[in-house]
């Protein structure tokens, strides 16, 4: 496998019958050097024992190609709603939060990344503290080094974590800070009206709120929307209303060097083209085509 400048991948499969395997395999197709997996049916908590998942395999196939563990990034499935209204439904979310946590673990990963959720008819200030509480008690109900990234929000609806505030709320309201990070997606900042053209920018206004030492992880995405639209519609890197150069600055900026940055871009003719991306990122052209 090539060695990317760039700490760079995107999010690949998880399918039985080998499910870990595999992703690590079609990391290597992409020729990423990260990537992130649902361990599990994202749009429902369905979830195969850990023993058949092949880790050792899957962890001596990442050994050939260079791919380290703690560059694999997990997103927990998008039903959990720890800011929910109803107690019912965070328990739901809470109870399966943890599977999460330890599913994250058994596969060698630290990071998490989740939605933090949608306040519904809630007060959003009320629908925060429901996420902190639920944070609290995952964590709390855990015994391992898995990092909980709340992800940034577009602000479709009723979800919470569209803005600096709220996100710093969460994170300085949880006990265990070396179990608690952010996760910056670019298409939610720019969709919840947060103008990501000069990364720096965006990441000093971020700085005034929270030490960037929170930012574990980068949904690096283009828009098919103007920003503000709040309607969460990711499009490939340099088809959007972000744009290539924006994105690239994003790609190649220095304090977020180690920082594994996942694409989540949609298919082109029915394929994915994280391959291309990943080579135009790294050099900064974008439909780069190699002559030689």
């Amino acid at each position: 496998m090539k060695n990317n400048k760039l700490l760079l991948g995107s999010h690949v499969g998880f399918k039985s019958k080998k499910y870990l395997i595999d992703s690590v395999n079609e990391t290597v197709t992409y020729d990423g050097n990260c990537f992130m997996v649902f361990t599990g049916p994202p749009q429902n908590f369905n979830r195969k024992d850990i023993d058949k998942l092949q880790v050792a395999e899957a962890h001596r196939i990442m050994d050939e190609h260079n791919l380290k563990k703690e560059h694999i990034v997990v997103h927990a499935p998008y039903l959990i709603n720890l800011a929910s209204p109803k107690e019912s439904t965070r328990q739901l979310g809470l109870r399966q939060l943890i599977v999460e946590i330890n599913r994250t673990h058994e596969i060698g990963s630290k990071l998490l990344v989740l939605h933090p959720g949608s306040a519904l008819d809630l007060e959003r200030t009320q629908a925060v503290d429901n996420v902190i509480l639920g944070l609290n008690q995952a964590l709390e109900q855990t015994n391992n080094d898995v990092i909980i990234c709340v992800e940034t929000m577009a602000g479709k609806g009723s979800e919470v974590g569209i803005n600096y505030e709220e996100i710093s709320k969460m994170v300085l309201g949880v006990k265990q800070k070396d179990r608690i990070g952010v996760c910056l997606d670019t298409c939610h900042m720019h969709e919840s009206g947060i103008d990501i053209s000069d990364p720096d920018k965006v990441l000093d206004d971020f700085e005034k709120y929270l030490s960037l030492e929170y930012i574990k992880v980068i949904h690096l995405n283009d828009s098919k929307n103007d920003i503000g639209a709040r309607k969460d519609r990711h499009e490939n890197i340099g088809y959007g209303k972000i744009g290539f150069e924006a994105l690239v600055k994003w790609a190649h900026n220095q304090r977020l060097e180690n920082v594994p940055k996942i694409l989540e871009t949609p298919y082109r003719d029915d394929k994915p083209i994280y391959k291309q991306e990943i080579i135009d990122l790294n050099k900064k052209i974008w439909g780069y085509k190699d002559e030689q």
